[in-house]
C-alpha cells in the first residue's frame, strides 16, 4: 500500500485515491480503458497527450492495478493496457463525475456523452447515494465513523466533524 497524502488529515481512503487516480491524465485514461482503449498509440490519439506523460501515467495505474499491461498475443514485444477489475471498479466514479459536470459545467441542455444501460437503450439513472435498505440519501443524512483501519489522528478528526455537524443539526432543529 503506498503511503497516504500528507494533505489529508484522515490519511485514507481519499487522498490515497486522489494520489493514484487524481491527475487529470489518469482519470482520461482510465475512461478511454473503459471505452475500449487499449494500446499506447490509440490513448495518444484519442488524447493528443505526450508520449513522456503517457507512458509515466500508464506506469502508474500499472503499479496500482488499475490497468494491466498484457502482450497483444503470446511471446509478442508489443503490449496493450487493459482495465483490470479494481480499475473496472472506477465505473462509478467516472460516471458521478461526469454527470456532475453535465449539470455544473456544460448545463444539463448541453451534455456531450450520456452513458446508456446497453440492454435498454435508455439513459442510466443520476448517480445517488443509498442506504443498506435501499434509501436514497442526501449529504445531511450520512455521517463519519472511525474505521479498523483510523489511527489516533482520523479519529480525533472524526470526532471533531460528528461534533460539528451535530452543532449545525441541533441548530436547524431550533
Amino acid at each position: 500500500m503506498q503511503k497516504p497524502a500528507k494533505y489529508d488529515p484522515l490519511k485514507r481512503s481519499v487522498a490515497h485515491v486522489l494520489d493514484i487516480i487524481g491527475e487529470g491524465w489518469s482519470i482520461l485514461i482510465i475512461r478511454e480503458a473503459y471505452f475500449g482503449t487499449r494500446r499506447f498509440e490509440d490513448f495518444q490519439r484519442q488524447l493528443g497527450i505526450a508520449r513522456n506523460i503517457l507512458t509515466a501515467r500508464l506506469k502508474k495505474l500499472c503499479q496500482n492495478e488499475i490497468l494491466d499491461r498484457v502482450p497483444i498475443k503470446e511471446g509478442a514485444k508489443r503490449h496493450e493496457y487493459v482495465l483490470t477489475t479494481k480499475g473496472k471498479e472506477l465505473m462509478p466514479l467516472l460516471i458521478s463525475l461526469t454527470q456532475w459536470g453535465d449539470k455544473w459545467v456544460f448545463g444539463e441542455n448541453a451534455v456531450p456523452v450520456i452513458f446508456m444501460d446497453r440492454e435498454h437503450r435508455e439513459p442510466i439513472a443520476k448517480m445517488k447515494v443509498y442506504s443498506s435498505s435501499g434509501v436514497a440519501l442526501r449529504p445531511r443524512d450520512i455521517m463519519v465513523v472511525a474505521g479498523p483501519g483510523a489511527g489516533p489522528e482520523a479519529k480525533r478528526r472524526i470526532d471533531e466533524l460528528n461534533l460539528a455537524l451535530d452543532r449545525v443539526t441541533d441548530e436547524s432543529s431550533s
